[in-house]
């Protein structure tokens, strides 16, 4: 006779017609310190300015907080010139070109800076090569926010955008020039260091980054998608389409030979997934909430009778301050 299946509490369910589903659950995964940390200065500006207080882009790539901060009271925008001049402002956690905060104040608006600090380290990075007279290669992804901002930190001219190893060759400087080169933070470990390798085989005189300019989550989330995704059939990524790093975690598992799809919410999951799948791995972005997770949990238990494996990688400890603006 057979043992009846488990259910995910442990109580046995005899004769219950799903079938088992081992769910390996990423740690860490979801929010970062500098995610949590942007959300926070968005509720605690609604709270000492009242409402609205617009916010200058996506405070974070999640639709999900999105939503939830404008059910508060926030207002995003794309550009500063749609914020009223008796309206605060916060800018995203991806950080803005020194252009934006300058023209901030020129109309004297009361803004309030959300870039993490990871990103703001970046920035300062930039600054300090730009003043030693360097030419500084930005390994990173077009159009994003980050690059955007980023790029917006020094002169124009001084930065060139490198995306892949086959850019690499096409550069136009020689073993003479002074370069040196800074990362996006959300990017794939792996990929960015066969471009800086690519780099300083070609330029052996290039200057590195004092330290790892990938940030620890991106750098943390994508060793606990090495971990789980040799011993799943489908990894499942929650995160938006426009966060880089969710969609780093998608290429992680990829690259390792297993299939992974990118959702946003849990109603996206197909029960045709899960045919001929008897593991599955789970993990977040750094933007999005935990919330989340349950959801797919709770989706997937609705077809299977899931058995839930945390999976750790490292623990996370770190805690950013937030401005004194908003303390004060």
């Amino acid at each position: 006779m057979n043992a009846p299946f488990q259910s995910p509490n442990g109580a046995a369910q005899a004769g219950d017609p799903r079938l088992p589903l081992k769910l390996l659950i990423a740690a860490p995964r979801g929010f970062c310190a500098g995610v949590d940390r942007a959300i926070e200065i968005v509720e605690r500006a609604l709270e000492k300015y009242g409402r609205p207080v617009y916010v200058r882009h996506e405070i974070v790539h999640n639709r999900y907080v999105v939503d939830s901060l404008k059910a508060k009271g926030a207002i995003f925008v794309e550009e500063l010139s749609e914020v009223p001049d008796d309206a605060p402002v916060v800018f995203s956690a991806h950080g803005v070109p020194k252009s934006v905060p300058a023209e901030a104040d020129r109309r004297k608006l009361l803004y309030v800076d959300a870039t993490c600090p990871l990103v703001s380290k970046v920035h300062r990075q930039a600054e300090r090569q730009i003043e030693k007279g360097q030419h500084i290669l930005f390994i990173g992804h077009a159009g994003h926010p980050e690059v955007i901002g980023t790029m917006g930190q020094v002169p124009e001219g001084r930065i060139t955008l490198v995306e892949t190893v086959d850019d690499v060759a096409e550069l136009p400087f020689t073993t003479e020039d002074d370069l040196s080169y800074l990362t996006q933070t959300t990017l794939s470990v792996d990929d960015t260091r066969e471009i800086t390798d690519a780099l300083e085989a070609r330029f052996p005189q290039i200057v590195a980054p004092k330290a790892e300019d990938i940030c620890y989550a991106t750098s943390n989330r994508q060793a606990a998608v090495k971990i789980i995704a040799p011993s799943c059939d489908l990894v499942l990524v929650i995160g938006a389409p426009n966060s880089s790093n969710s969609v780093r975690l998608v290429e992680v598992a990829e690259r390792l030979g297993t299939d992974a799809r990118l959702i946003q919410r849990a109603d996206e999951i197909q029960p045709a997934w899960l045919e001929g799948v008897g593991t599955v791995g789970l993990t977040a972005g750094a933007s999005a909430p935990e919330k989340l997770v349950r959801e797919v949990v709770d989706r997937l238990s609705e077809w299977r009778l899931v058995e839930e494996e945390p999976v750790t990688a490292a623990e996370e400890t770190m805690v950013f301050k937030l401005p004194r603006q908003l303390t004060e």
